[in-house]
């Protein structure tokens, strides 16, 4: 960080001694000073790991997304019903509407605007769309694959952690569309947490048979 000593201590011998003149170099220094602190803190105020309320609105509106959710997400914590429990759910805050979040916390958009820099660069093949999709759930222990169907349909699954009911609904919801012109995507999660999704002839943690694996359930 810049500061008006910078200049002052350049100052030569002849007039470091004179007290007004160092103060008065200090006073026109300042506002120089200022704007080089105002121009630093510009980038980092954009960075996405960084960035919070309209700075990161901006970094999304530059990524093509915003924070705002097309139709409210029922993503609220609640402990009857199945999937919005503990570590699933999200607390409603003291401005959220009851009929659904309208409008994705910082974390979370931080997250999607992840996602949604790799979708803007997919080149239309798999590996870098379940890529894109990893972004959702970067630091979790939950593994994306995808599986074409050859029917003009695809699956794109999540296997081990069960995603927070958020993810859930951005997962499955198209706010990341990752798929094929009218190709028809399934987005299917583990009905037991901590599981590959149920299969035969496979067993990694994507796909197990019996005893490890589970059912798959929609997401």
């Amino acid at each position: 960080m810049a500061a008006a000593t910078d200049y002052t201590s350049l100052i030569t011998s002849e007039h470091a001694s004179k007290p007004k003149f160092s103060a008065m170099v200090a006073a026109v220094a300042q506002c120089f000073v200022d704007q080089i602190n105002v121009t630093q803190s510009i980038p980092p105020a954009f960075d996405l790991d960084e960035a919070i309320g309209v700075q990161l609105d901006a970094v999304g509106l530059w990524v093509g997304i915003t924070r705002q959710i097309k139709t409210p997400l029922n993503v609220y914590f609640s402990l009857d019903t199945v999937g919005l429990g503990f570590d699933q759910g999200s607390w409603q805050g003291p401005f959220d509407p009851s009929t659904g979040l309208v409008s994705l916390d910082d974390a979370t958009f931080r997250t999607l605007i992840r996602a949604q820099i790799a979708a803007n660069s997919w080149d239309g093949t798999i590996p870098s769309a379940a890529s894109a999709y990893a972004n959702l759930f970067v630091g979790s222990e939950s593994y994306i694959f995808i599986q074409d169907n050859q029917d003009m349909t695809m699956m794109v699954g999540v296997s081990g952690a069960i995603p927070s009911a958020v993810l859930r609904a951005l997962f499955s919801g198209g706010y990341l569309q990752l798929r094929p012109e009218g190709v028809l995507a399934r987005y299917v999660v583990p009905s037991v947490n901590n599981t590959s999704l149920f299969g035969f002839d496979v067993s990694n943690q994507y796909i197990a048979g019996f005893d490890s694996g589970s059912w798959a359930v929609a997401a």
